[in-house]
This record gives C-alpha cells, sequence and structure tokens, in this order.
C-alpha cells in the first residue's frame, strides 16, 4: 500500500504536470487583403462585390459532401489553412484529411492546426511528425500530459480535464470557412458500421470568414494552447515519410472507396473557383466563447450563451430548436414556458433514448419531458434511421442531412427569420464548462427551410412525445397513414430504461 501511495503521489506531482510555456512562435491570419489574389480569392471577389456587407453562406447536410469540401478546401488553398477541431479519429475520414493537409504543406501552404486534446485518440505519432514539417504547426488545447493511459490524468487534474474546446472550424486562405457540428470521424460522413450521425455544416466566404479567423487567432494564443512538441513524444526520423505513406495506401484501399468517389465526384471546387456556387447571401454574425471559459477566467459578456441572448432578443412567433443532446434544466424550461404564454410557439427535437449515443446525457434529459410538455411545447425524438437509402431519398431537400442513425446537427430557427448553425448544444456542458461556436444567419430563406424541415419531414422521422389522459408520456410514431402509440421509450429495453432512471436522480446534470 505504501508503494502504492508513492507512486500515486510521483504520477501526482510529476507525470500529470503540464509542462512550462516559455515562449510559442507567434503566428496570425492571413489578412483578407494579402488573400485577395489567391484561387479562393480571385473567384470569390466578384460576389463579394455584388452582395457587399454581406457574406455567402452555402449548407452541407449531406455527409459525402461536407467530406469532400473539406478535402477540396485544402486542394484549393494557396497560403494558409487554419483547423480547429474537438474529435479526430485516427480513421479512414481523419486519415485522408491529415494527408489532404500535408498534401497543402507540400505546396507551401501554412497550415496551423489546433486540437483539443481529449479528442485525438491514438494519433499522437502522426501529430508529431505533422508537427516537425517546416509549413506545419500543431497546438493541443488542454492537453493531458500522461499519454497512455490518458484517464490516469482525471484522477490528478479532472477540474481542469472536464473543460473542453467544442469548436469545429476549417478555414482556407481566409477566404472561405466550413463551420458546424461534425468532428473529423468516419461516422460523421456517412460511412461505417458504427454509430452514424445527421448533421449540419455550413460553408461561408465573405466577411464573417476573417471574424471566424480573428477567433481563431484568440484560441491559437491562449493560455491552453499547447505547442505539440511540449506534449507528444519527439517523433523518429522518416515517421513522417511512413505516416503519409499509409494515408496513401489507405486512400487507395476498398475501405476509403467511397470516401474517394466522394470527391472525385465533387464539383464543389469547380464551382467555387468559377464563381458558380449557389450562396445564400445575409447578413452574419459570429459567437463564440472566448477560450478563457476552460480557465473559468471569462467574463460573461464574452460567453457564447450571453451573446446569443442578446442577438437575438425576444422572440415573437417561433422558434424551432434542433439539439441532441438536450438537457434544458429548470431555467431553461422556465424560458420555453415563458415563449408559450406570450404566444410563441416553441418545437424541439432531439435523440431518442433508441438513438442517443449518450445515455448519460438522456437521462438528463428525460426528467424535463414532462414540464416541457405541461408548458405547451412540441417535443420530438429522433428515430434510428435503420433504411439508410431511403432515409437519404426522405432527408435530400432538407437542412439537416442524409442518412443517419443518430442526430447531431445543432441548429435553430427563431421567427422564420434567423438561423443558427454550429458546435452548441442546448445542456449544461456547452453553457458553463466547453468552448463553443457559431453563425447567426439572417436568413428567411434558410430559416424557413428548417421550419419546413420540422413540418413536413420530423414528424415521419420522429417520435412525437405527447402527453396522454392521465398526464403520462406517449410516444407516437407515424409510418404512412399508420400510427402506433408507445406508452415507453420505444425500442429501448428495461434495463436501459432502468440505467436512465438511475442516472436522472445523480448529481451530475451541471456535467452532462
Amino acid at each position: 500500500m505504501p508503494v502504492l501511495a508513492l507512486l500515486m503521489a510521483i504520477i501526482a506531482l510529476s507525470g500529470c504536470a503540464l509542462p512550462a510555456m516559455k515562449e510559442r512562435p507567434g503566428s496570425s491570419a492571413l489578412s483578407f487583403q494579402y488573400t485577395s489574389d489567391t484561387r479562393l480569392g480571385g473567384a470569390i471577389e466578384p460576389a463579394l462585390k455584388e452582395n457587399e456587407g454581406l457574406s455567402g453562406i452555402l449548407p452541407l447536410s449531406d455527409p459525402h459532401d461536407a467530406f469532400a469540401a473539406r478535402v477540396l478546401l485544402a486542394e484549393g488553398a494557396d497560403a494558409s489553412l487554419d483547423v480547429q477541431y474537438y474529435i479526430w479519429q485516427n480513421d479512414i475520414t481523419g486519415t485522408m484529411l491529415l494527408y489532404s493537409l500535408y498534401r497543402a504543406a507540400e505546396r507551401g501552404v501554412r497550415v496551423r492546426l489546433l486540437l483539443d486534446d481529449n479528442g485525438v485518440g491514438d494519433l499522437d505519432d502522426a501529430l508529431a511528425s505533422m508537427d516537425a514539417h517546416p509549413n506545419i504547426e500543431v497546438r493541443l488545447f488542454n492537453p493531458f500530459v500522461t499519454r497512455n493511459p490518458k484517464w490516469i490524468n482525471y484522477l490528478f487534474a479532472f477540474p481542469r480535464l472536464n473543460h473542453r474546446m467544442h469548436n469545429k472550424s476549417f478555414t482556407a486562405d481566409n477566404q472561405a470557412a466550413i463551420i458546424g457540428g461534425r468532428n473529423i470521424a468516419d461516422e460523421y460522413f456517412g460511412v461505417g458500421e458504427g454509430a452514424l450521425f445527421t448533421d449540419l455544416d455550413v460553408l461561408a466566404v465573405g466577411p464573417i470568414v476573417d471574424r471566424l479567423s480573428s477567433d481563431f487567432d484568440i484560441y491559437w494564443a491562449s493560455e491552453s494552447s499547447y505547442p505539440a512538441s511540449l506534449i507528444l513524444p519527439e517523433p523518429e526520423e522518416g515517421q513522417l515519410w511512413e505516416v503519409m505513406a499509409n494515408a496513401r495506401a489507405l486512400e487507395a484501399s476498398d475501405e476509403a472507396v467511397e470516401y474517394v468517389k466522394a470527391v472525385e465526384g465533387s464539383d464543389f471546387l469547380q464551382n467555387l473557383l468559377t464563381g458558380d456556387q449557389d450562396f445564400t447571401w445575409a447578413p452574419v454574425t459570429m459567437v463564440s466563447d472566448d477560450p478563457s471559459k476552460t480557465l473559468q477566467k471569462a467574463d460573461k459578456e464574452d460567453l457564447l450563451s450571453e451573446q446569443l441572448k442578446v442577438a437575438l432578443g425576444q422572440p415573437t412567433e417561433r422558434v424551432t430548436l434542433v439539439s441532441p443532446y438536450f438537457v434544458p434544466g429548470k431555467r431553461g424550461v422556465e424560458v420555453f414556458r415563458n415563449l408559450e404564454e406570450r404566444g410563441v410557439q416553441v418545437r424541439i427535437l432531439t435523440n431518442s433514448l433508441q438513438a442517443n449515443d449518450v445515455a448519460m446525457v438522456h437521462a438528463g434529459y428525460a426528467k424535463y419531458r414532462k414540464p416541457l410538455l405541461k408548458a405547451g411545447v412540441e417535443l420530438y425524438e429522433m428515430r434510428p434511421q435503420g433504411d439508410r437509402e431511403s432515409v437519404e431519398r426522405r432527408l435530400t431537400q432538407g437542412l439537416s442531412g442524409s442518412s443517419s442513425s443518430s442526430l447531431h446537427a445543432k441548429t435553430f430557427a427563431v421567427d422564420g427569420e434567423t438561423l443558427f448553425v454550429g458546435s452548441f448544444n442546448f445542456d449544461p456542458r456547452s453553457t458553463n464548462l466547453n468552448t463553443e461556436l457559431g453563425f447567426l444567419i439572417e436568413s428567411e430563406q434558410l430559416a424557413a427551410r428548417l421550419d419546413t424541415y420540422f413540418e413536413e419531414r420530423v414528424p415521419m422521422l420522429a417520435y412525437q412525445v405527447v402527453l396522454d389522459e392521465d398526464s403520462d408520456l406517449e410516444w407516437i410514431e407515424r409510418n404512412g397513414d399508420q400510427e402506433t402509440r408507445h406508452d415507453h421509450d420505444p425500442g429501448s429495453g428495461v434495463f436501459k430504461r432502468m440505467m436512465v432512471k438511475f442516472f436522472s436522480w445523480m448529481p451530475i446534470e451541471s456535467m452532462l
């Protein structure tokens, strides 16, 4: 026992202590004017002049299109790539996108890659070798010092490590950028046998991209962004060549065929460079948490949740909300009740227990279903979509994506005038613990697409949750003209429902 105690003390004092950051190489986003003569800048300039002061927005709901857009932005970049993600997995899409960044760096493009260290899996060797490239710099946000096993860090640094960078952005030449809900992993791009996610990103051009680049600079220079060289083992000689050789082999494999087809068959970059992309032009506002939020140092006005309140004001007609992880809390229920009492229609779509990939979060949500329904909220829970092909046909024209088994999009529309797209979940973790990022798009056209999706498609893709005559929960499942009613969470076993009930009693809501 004394030996074990001594070992734990040594780990606590040394192994999990963050290294000192004396000096980091300074860098900032290339100015919008400087990159105006790049291929992307030259292609976008005529449309910017025609739509002065507005930003162009293109929804990326199809997962293959969303993957191809990222690869092709990397291929189209001439000067810089600034990339920021919460999760980047060592799988097909993660490897192919790293290879795209490497190819850009080989052309002379400056690559800055900022990743939350909680979601990089077993990429240490690949990231260390990329960081050694003269045109690539990798930083890890709020890193784990002990690399294997990572979980041991939580024993000694849980308060710090419980705060994560949940932002997601991919910016090329400070001219075009993708933000939204997708992480970099196969399940977010529509191929694989594990959990798949219905998600939503947007491609943006125009003034909002420069604002996004400034925000990236703030994160890049924050106290929590550590150079990979301080955290990861030094790469061995020839390791980068080996990593990229493996990436090339993977790209040529049968497993990657769907992604290769998506890129080769996409006219995304060609349309972007010829000015033929069908953008919606609108005023766009960026909302973002200050990175010091993870250190509990951010001022209230620097929090995304507060910025949303100010920007949206008081809705007057309807609020349509889509959130995969939805834990409104008593305060949120009261907000929705007040809206309903003022005559504002509130409609919410979240995951069912059957579709939710995080049962503990579902437990945090489940206890608020009755209060929400009693307040007048229309509540829907996404069903798992088994027949991927038929679901894709039904969703192709919708805003929230193609076939998937679990909802992951984070979006809402207010009064049919403003649409939010970003990384923010309506739960305590997004509000209080993690940093988040999103765009508020003042476009009746895009807001109407979400409202229409809700009215025409959601009742057929989701269970409607209602109260029966005895004020007990009931789930309505619609299939064509047939209607089935369930008296408990559909598609879930007794044990899973018991676990959800157990989790709902635990004092963990603030961390969900």
